[in-house]
């Protein structure tokens, strides 16, 4: 059971079908900004250029959550200003001193992932805080992608805050330039206080919750964290600049190479996060999985059928296959369950990450949404290079997958989706698996619908009303 009755209660508020209260008043879109704008030193040019720069309500890719996410500078020495914490100004690519360093500073930069979570409340009440953890997830993935060096999703909140100069709830953190990341410690000795925005005193009674949520989120990770290195090159500057949401409406499965390739970068950049799965329609919809069931593994029959698989296009020559954990056509219950949103119901396919237990723990609940929502960031930059239009999908209710296919209710919910198409210039249809079709997507092969299905587009959706 979770370790906090009021986390184990707003999950469960979260993924209910009770509709968001009343909007609040935004507010701004991020903590004010202190002192003199100055230029990113060229060493972080790049990173910080391609991540997450723009003048836009969400620069970067997001789950839809309105820009919570406010980035923190660690600079040491050796970085072309003078070592400091300074907060990151998207819109002007400018950074603005908000604290000091160490004396003696130490090498290197990190940069501290906080939220302001404020403005995503104001409009989707109980069902923000979920969408603030998978943006800051999705900040963390921007940064890998563009060349940062490593990611941590599960330090102290504690620390980060203090190593950031006292930010009021800090989730995550990435290593920009190459170093110890022991040294994050060290910007922690001597916080500064940050400047408080004018609601902190006395939020509405729905922000409120979040933000406690939030605090007891944060204080539920070890104090440095799991570091992990990131591998590889990353896409080049045209992938990291046009990578963006579709609007919905776009149709078509992609080929069976590309989808393969997505997966793929969603499993390796989050290999200790939550579980990954596709949804595909066209000729032989389904769910499918690079990893096969507990019956599909044993020799028996898998849920939906006889025990099935596809060889895919391998990315960077590593053979990929994906195992059907069910047959039938479940868009339509994805479309239901993702705030009704009718456009999913049409799409080609989508990307699921799911797990995260109901009563979870604190560490577990924040490390599957950050982590969701960095295999998405991984997933939508590798759908861009290959040309397939893509939009993430954040908000989702009653989405329980592993009670839709057999399982026992209540352990393997859908945490974030990435909603695919396929390109103008085509791209084919996955080719016809072996396993049976059974209607509706289900883990059963009595062809039980994994929900209700719709194609109403009702209802609040956190990816309609603004473009991202």
């Amino acid at each position: 059971m979770s370790d906090s009755p009021l986390v184990t209660e707003a999950l469960a508020l979260t993924r209910s079908t009770a509709d968001p209260g009343p909007d609040l008043p935004a507010g701004p879109a991020t903590v004010p900004l202190r002192g003199e704008a100055l230029p990113v030193p060229a060493c972080l040019d790049r990173t910080l250029r391609l991540s997450l720069a723009g003048d836009r309500l969400r620069p970067a890719p997001s789950a839809g959550a309105l820009h919570p996410v406010d980035t923190y500078v660690l600079l040491g020495t050796g970085c072309g200003l003078t070592p400091g914490v300074y907060a990151y100004d998207p819109a002007r690519h400018r950074l603005h001193r908000h604290g000091p360093a160490p004396d003696p500073a130490p090498a290197g930069a990190f940069a501290v992932l906080g939220v302001t979570a404020r403005r995503t409340v104001s409009h989707y009440g109980h069902r923000a805080w979920p969408l603030v953890l998978l943006d800051a997830g999705h900040a963390a993935a921007a940064l890998a992608l563009a060349g940062a060096h490593a990611v941590c999703l599960d330090a102290d909140g504690g620390l980060l805050s203090e190593a950031a100069g006292g930010v009021p709830v800090a989730l995550a953190a990435v290593q920009l330039l190459p170093g110890d990341p022991v040294a994050l410690a060290r910007w922690a000795e001597d916080p500064s206080s940050a400047v408080s925005p004018p609601w902190a005193q006395e939020p509405p009674g729905c922000l409120r919750t979040a933000l406690r949520v939030l605090g007891e989120l944060t204080d539920s990770g070890e104090r440095l964290g799991t570091w992990r290195t990131v591998a590889g090159q990353g896409p080049d500057d045209f992938v990291l600049l046009t990578r963006r949401s579709a609007a919905p409406g776009f149709h078509g499965v992609p080929s069976n190479a590309v989808l393969a390739r997505i997966l793929a970068a969603a499993e390796t950049a989050s290999p200790a996060g939550p579980r990954w799965c596709l949804a595909v329609g066209g000729p032989r919809p389904g769910l499918l999985t690079s990893r096969p069931s507990a019956a599909s593994a044993g020799g028996g029959a898998a849920p939906g059928g006889p025990a099935a698989h596809e060889d895919l296009v391998p990315p960077r020559g590593r053979a990929v296959t994906l195992h059907r954990l069910a047959s039938g056509d479940v868009l339509p219950t994805l479309a239901h369950w993702a705030a009704r949103q009718g456009w999913i119901a049409r799409a080609g396919a989508v990307l699921l990450a799911y797990g995260c237990p109901a009563g979870a723990p604190g560490a577990r609940v924040r490390h599957d949404h950050l982590a969701a929502g960095y295999g998405i960031g991984h997933a939508q930059a590798a759908a861009t290079a290959a040309g397939v239009p893509s939009r993430p999908v954040g908000s989702w209710q009653g989405a329980d997958l592993g009670a839709a296919l057999g399982g026992p209710a209540g352990q393997d919910w859908v945490v974030h989706g990435l909603a695919l198409g396929r390109s103008p210039a085509g791209g084919g249809t996955p080719q016809p698996t072996a396993g049976r079709s059974a209607g509706p997507a289900t883990g059963r092969t009595t062809g039980r619908s994994a929900g209700p299905p719709t194609g109403r587009a009702t209802g609040r959706t956190n990816q309609g009303d603004e473009p991202s």
